[in-house]
């Protein structure tokens, strides 16, 4: 994956509210901006997010006009990059399905719907998109989790009423999406990728608090202790690369002795979506910085 990145600048003139996530994401990070705050760098020359999920620094970023003419958001989850993509390109059309799958949304319904990915059903890149979004609203905990054949295995959630369409936030984020680049691809690729005073968000899956806590599973492919292991390694040469670099993890021992060279900051975040009681109410996050 090479980055690239369009050359129009954003622009504000168009924009209906405020923009902010479309989807909800396990480990989200609104509750947590105003902790951040205090962090962001004041000038940087790109701005590139490698584990996007929910987007909610981007959103924020955008919001308080701080984002510079260059910005990629990537993950290697293929269905949530490309419900970023249509709802950046083609919002109306999307509204039109979720609007169908509001319409249409019952128990029956919603396990039809998820075992589309069993059935191989070819779907167009919009109806993938409008899938997502329709799962993500309506599953247990908007929580995102598929098995080892990439398949969604979420049950569905006990909502009395889902917000299945909320047309002004999709076409808010439509807004903040148009000339961003959005990427299919692995944290490691920025290797080659980064630039010198780039600012680089990192949000990967956390390291988990105990052995039942982990909700790593939003690809076919676990993230362990390697892959936090290979993060470290990157967030360590992107420095060098004098890249600006802030990442989020959980405040383990482990986490600690690998950002053990970085400034570690200490945030406090409300976490619910969790099987053991340490992970559940007020907790310790670290938020690693380099600058």
């Amino acid at each position: 994956m090479s980055l690239s990145f369009p050359e129009k600048s954003f622009s504000t003139e168009t924009t209906p509210k405020e923009a902010k996530p479309f989807l909800k994401w396990v480990g989200g990070k609104q509750q947590l901006l105003a902790q951040y705050e205090a962090y962001f760098p004041a000038e940087f020359n790109r701005y590139i997010e490698p584990f996007v999920g929910g987007g909610a620094v981007f959103f924020h970023l955008w919001n308080s006009n701080r984002l510079p003419q260059h910005v990629c958001l990537f993950d290697n989850n293929e269905e949530l990059i490309n419900a970023y993509r249509v709802v950046r390109d083609q919002v109306d059309a999307l509204i039109g399905l979720l609007a169908e799958h509001k319409k249409k949304h019952s128990k029956d319904y919603y396990y039809r719907v998820r075992r589309l990915d069993r059935e191989n059903v070819d779907l167009t890149d919009v109806e993938r998109a409008a899938r997502t979004i329709y799962l993500n609203k309506t599953c247990y905990n908007g929580l995102y989790r598929v098995n080892s054949k990439g398949q969604f295995n979420v049950p569905m959630g006990s909502y009395k009423n889902p917000r299945i369409l909320y047309e002004e936030v999709l076409a808010a984020a439509s807004v903040a999406l148009q000339n961003v680049s959005l990427e299919v691809g692995d944290f490691r690729q920025l290797l080659t990728a980064a630039q010198k005073g780039d600012f680089i968000y990192f949000d990967p899956p956390y390291d988990p608090l105990s052995k039942t806590a982990s909700f790593t599973s939003y690809t076919a492919g676990n993230f362990g202790d390697q892959d936090q292991r290979d993060l470290a390694d990157v967030f360590t040469t992107l420095t060098e690369k004098g890249c600006l670099c802030m990442l989020s993890n959980s405040y383990t021992e482990f986490i600690r002795e690998l950002y053990k060279s970085f400034k570690i900051e200490v945030v406090y975040a409300k976490r619910a979506v969790n099987s053991d009681a340490n992970g559940r109410g007020n907790i310790k996050e670290s938020l690693i910085i380099n600058f």
